[in-house]
């Protein structure tokens, strides 16, 4: 297979779950609005959702008074195109990028993308309300459920789906690692809330964001727990948005492309592997949650690195022959 090929099925999914995940975490964050302590300010809100797709930075250039307000992050991470992290251009990029392998997945996989950004573009031509905002997810929710349905019942599982795989499920704990870091962030200070109406929201509101709550009260009966979300999120090979299903994920992918002599991979993910094998929740939270995940985050991005000059580098000069 081209190195062109692969890199651009890998970034089709990869880019199609991003703009699933900010759906994902922006829906949530609507629904909450109308469900959180009447204390709780626009900031306290939505600067989080900042933080977690990595747009601080971006926003404070765009808005230098500071003021963090629903409309102002609900039109940056959806349909801001100087923002290259947003929902309406992770959409264009997986079409761009599908489009160059039409001839690789199946008409009815590129005929769902094609639809979805074109219906997509039109609505986010004009502003998106907050009232309208949840909608418009809701929908983006179904359309990329739609996609990968899609994949599973007409894709060969070869080569080319192993690159997809590897992409979106790269993608998925990337984007898991962040909403558990920056959550549990803001949940762990404030114990007086432990228990609280507002405690069992924000804590939720996690669950939800991963579309992990029905799950998660399924697999434990005794209440929301910090240590209980840490064992569901990080460990459990059963939860399809777990770190550890992600990477499970990713190593069988690797199986359906073969890895390359000499190639930095296969150690790439062996060193993802060894920081979850023998990991407990509660040994995760005595070392610290964030430093834990901010590791687990470092060790994907040399995942990354490898990918790019293992697979999608490497052979550029075979391409041009």
């Amino acid at each position: 297979m081209l190195s062109r090929i692969a890199e651009s099925l890998y970034w089709m999914t990869r880019h199609l779950e991003r703009a699933d995940n900010t759906a994902r975490v922006l829906d949530i964050n609507v629904v909450y609005m109308l469900e959180a302590d009447e204390g709780a300010t626009e900031e306290m809100q939505w600067r989080p959702l900042l933080t977690i797709m990595s747009a601080d930075e971006l926003y404070e250039e765009l808005h230098p008074d500071g003021r963090v307000t629903v409309q102002r992050v609900i039109h940056l991470l959806t349909q801001d195109r100087n923002n290259p992290g947003s929902l309406l251009l992770s959409l264009k990029l997986a079409r761009e990028n599908a489009r160059v392998v039409r001839d690789r997945i199946s008409s009815e996989m590129w005929e769902a993308l094609n639809e979805l950004w074109l219906s997509a573009d039109k609505h986010l031509k004009t502003t998106l309300q907050p009232w309208r905002a949840a909608e418009f997810y809701a929908f983006i929710h179904r359309q990329v459920a739609a996609f990968f349905g899609l994949t599973q019942s007409t894709m060969m599982r070869g080569q080319a789906y192993g690159f997809m795989a590897l992409g979106s499920l790269q993608e998925r704990a990337d984007m898991t690692a962040r909403i558990l870091d920056t959550r549990y962030h803001l949940l762990l200070p404030d114990l007086t809330l432990v228990g609280s109406p507002l405690d069992y929201y924000q804590w939720g509101a996690l669950l939800k964001s991963l579309s992990g709550f029905e799950a998660y009260r399924r697999r434990y009966q005794g209440g929301i727990r910090p240590i209980d979300v840490v064992e569901f999120v990080v460990l459990d090979t059963d939860f399809p948005r777990s770190l550890a299903y992600c990477v499970d994920g990713m190593e069988r992918a690797l199986g359906r492309i073969g890895s390359l002599p000499d190639g930095a991979v296969p150690e790439r993910l062996s060193a993802l592997r060894r920081h979850l094998d023998g990991a407990t929740p509660q040994g995760i939270l005595d070392l610290g949650l964030h430093e834990y995940l901010d590791d687990f985050l470092g060790l994907l991005a040399d995942l990354g690195t490898a990918l790019q000059s293992d697979y999608f580098e490497a052979h550029l000069g075979d391409d041009a022959q």
